[in-house]
């Protein structure tokens, strides 16, 4: 395949960099209002929480298995609604994969309130950048299910992805086969078209997540008859993915739904009460062929969150896109 000149690379590259310099406007924007700077207070104190938290996660997490109730009697009303009945949807394992530079420590939150709505069998998966790329962790990713498949005796597994997590998981689902394992996958400002600040660093990792990487490209190849339901989570204050937009899944052959919500921050994701809930709400409709997961446009929340950038896609690949308000 011959080579693009490198007058027509640097010609991309500044076309990319003038649509980040309109997401940077856009961003500054986002932050300016009082779910914004709510958004980034949240964000600030989690972080140095989650700095005093991480060195706990570079212990290998065991998988616990939580017990499942599915009984009412003894709760308050309030509690009732929040615990999942399904005893199939709530028994079905749920892996979870952090970001390029975290651990599982960032799914502690996130972690203990599935357990609480009923959901027994959370799993993290832990790996370093520095010892592995993309592909090599999906492949750690596939064992893993496998692993969890043969332990639990459940045909299909969930999962969720912080950042790279959620890439790495597509990544499994679409070019190692694991749409065949994975009923539904959730990702939470993962970079699936790419982000523009990975052109600042020259890690060999970081680079998989540039809009022009291989890894890029081949998710945006075609996929037909996939069989897992995925929903993207993306935010308006996410200062690690420009253009936020990127953070979407925009591809005619994937059941996708696109959630927005307003005012949460890159790392703020599995900790925002909207963000877990919606993401207890799709775990717990549990159906074989991912009809649950309409397609259209819908809305949640309040009407005042309105997505703040313009939404650039053809008819033919358009998927649901939800707003949650604060």
């Amino acid at each position: 395949m011959p080579e693009c000149p490198p007058d027509h690379e640097e010609n991309a590259f500044r076309r990319s960099l003038q649509r980040a310099r309109t997401t940077t406007e856009s961003a500054k924007k986002s932050i300016l209002n009082p779910l914004g700077m709510r958004g980034v207070a949240v964000e600030a104190a989690f972080l140095a929480t989650h700095v005093a938290m991480y060195p706990f996660g570079l212990v290998e997490d065991k998988y616990r298995h939580a017990e499942q109730r599915h009984t009412l009697e003894g709760l308050p009303p309030v509690q009732r609604g929040l615990i999942i009945g399904d005893v199939e949807a709530a028994g079905t394992p749920i892996i979870l994969i952090h970001g390029i530079i975290d651990n599982h420590t960032v799914f502690a939150f996130l972690r203990r309130t599935l357990n609480r709505r009923g959901f027994g069998r959370v799993i993290t998966l832990n790996y370093s950048p520095l010892s592995d790329d993309i592909p090599r962790v999906a492949r750690r990713l596939k064992s893993l299910v496998e692993k969890v498949r043969r332990e639990t005796g459940y045909e299909r597994v969930h999962v969720i992805g912080h950042s790279m997590g959620g890439v790495v998981a597509r990544y499994y689902v679409q070019c190692l086969g694991g749409d065949k394992r994975v009923h539904t996958l959730v990702t939470l400002g993962s970079p699936h078209a790419g982000t523009m600040p990975a052109y600042l660093v020259p890690h060999s990792v970081v680079k998989q997540m540039r809009p022009d990487s291989p890894i890029v490209k081949e998710l945006d190849a075609p996929a037909p008859g996939c069989k897992t339901r995925m929903v993207a989570i993306w935010s308006d204050l996410d200062q690690m993915i420009i253009p936020k937009r990127n953070a979407r899944i925009v591809h005619p052959d994937l059941n996708a739904r696109n959630v927005f919500v307003r005012g949460v921050g890159h790392m703020s994701f599995p900790v925002d009460g909207r963000v877990v809930h919606e993401i207890c709400t799709t775990l717990s409709q549990l159906d074989p062929d991912g009809s649950t997961l309409v397609r259209g446009t819908t809305s949640i929340g309040s009407s005042t969150a309105r997505i703040s950038e313009p939404v650039e896609q053809p008819a033919a690949r358009r998927r649901a896109a939800t707003s949650l308000g604060d």
